[in-house]
């Protein structure tokens, strides 16, 4: 049974940083495109970061070079360093597995950024 278990959010103010860590069991991250999503309020769940099996990374535009993706095999966990952190980023983080043929969400983390 693969599960995808997202920690590390909290409250922080804004140009503050946080790290969110997923960590995964019963499937190898190495093995499939591994990333990040999130839904802010009244918002759909939107595109965060995404790493491909060999390394390669990819990022949505409102990032702006403000978050990190990246995956430690032996440890099995893929993080997200957020990195000056913005009122607009407040909302659930969720970590996502892109296996086929059923990709995987972990359950979520809230990240609160205070202005």
């Amino acid at each position: 049974q693969v599960q995808l278990v997202e920690s590390g959010g909290g409250v922080v103010q804004a140009g503050g940083s946080l790290t969110l860590s997923c960590a995964v069991s019963g499937r190898s991250v190495s093995t499939d495109s591994a990333g990040w999503y999130r839904q802010v309020p009244g918002k759909e769940r939107e595109f965060v970061a995404l790493m491909s099996p060999g390394g390669d990374t990819s990022y949505a535009t409102f990032v702006r070079d403000r978050f990190t993706i990246s995956r430690d095999n032996p440890q099995n966990t893929i993080a997200l360093q957020l990195d000056a952190l913005e009122s607009e980023d407040t909302g659930v983080y969720y970590c996502h597995l892109n296996s086929w043929p059923q990709p995987f969400w972990g359950r979520g983390t809230q990240v609160t950024v205070s202005s």
